[in-house]
């Protein structure tokens, strides 16, 4: 397994992308890291037919009592599609560092137990599925942007940019693209799903994979670089804590000067 999460972000880059493989061989740590084994040459190119299944697809948003969380995956399956990458971020919604994104690809009918919206797991579980969804991945990748770019280009923007990001660092092209509530600007078919990341196994998948990614920067990086703020506890979210931590020390270069007007217009001196 490439260990490239934390090793690759010590490098300080920001709108970059690192990439894991799904098997035992070694990598080095990079901000591009070649992955996993090419995928499948035999590709169904039905594009029209992937359009009416995506417009099919979006329509379902309404979450059933019991969840067959590949049920969108199973659908593509059976016309043919197989690289199929999971896409969702975390921290759209923090004061402080950056929005991280990732892509998953998991092989055809492979079914993990567990897998759910990160945000409904406790950290001990995310972890845990964590390295069972790198061990089993075909490929997969993560894409940060930083807060000076979330500040000039706006959050939603930088999240789709993250997801590009992740998407493009895959070791091989996906044929299809299943997203939590956005879209990505690429040419592949991609399918919006409204809470995907709670009823799509591959968006689930990435969810949890950007979610411990981005919690690892702040436990183990960005809590050491700028101690007092407590990041390690509230991961860069507006909490009591946080807002009085700003009060008192002003912002850091990690905050998204475009947020905190909203929880410290009080404090004009932190612009």
């Amino acid at each position: 397994m490439h260990k490239c999460d934390l090793d690759a972000t010590q490098a300080g880059f920001s709108t970059d992308s690192f990439i894991g493989q799904a098997h035992k061989n070694r990598g080095t740590s990079r901000k591009t890291v070649a992955g996993s084994p090419q995928l499948s040459d035999n590709r169904r190119q039905n594009v029209n037919g992937q359009s009416a299944l995506k417009a099919e697809m979006d329509l379902k948003t309404e979450i059933p009592d019991e969840i067959d969380r590949l049920s969108y995956e199973r659908s593509l399956w059976t016309n043919g599609v197989s690289a199929i990458a999971g896409v969702d971020e975390v921290g759209r919604g923090c004061l402080f560092g950056d929005v991280v994104a990732a892509a998953v690809v998991l092989p055809v009918g492979l079914v993990l137990e567990g897998i759910d919206d990160s945000k409904r797991l406790s950290e001990k579980k995310r972890d845990e599925l964590y390295g069972i969804i790198l061990e089993n991945a075909v490929t997969w990748a993560v894409g940060r942007v930083d807060a000076a770019t979330i500040d000039r280009i706006n959050i939603r923007q930088a999240s789709r940019l993250a997801m590009k990001i992740a998407v493009e660092g895959l070791a091989a092209k996906p044929d299809h693209l299943l997203i939590d509530a956005e879209t990505v600007d690429l040419p592949l078919p991609q399918t919006k799903i409204i809470k995907g990341d709670l009823l799509s196994q591959s968006i689930g998948a990435a969810s949890i994979v950007a979610k411990v990614t981005r919690d690892r920067l702040c436990d183990q990086i960005w809590d050491l670089n700028y101690a007092g703020y407590g990041i390690k506890d509230h991961k860069g979210y507006a909490t009591k804590v946080h807002r009085e931590a700003l009060l008192a020390l002003g912002p850091t270069p990690l905050h998204r000067r475009s947020f905190l007007t909203k929880y410290v217009a009080e404090q004009q001196t932190l612009f």
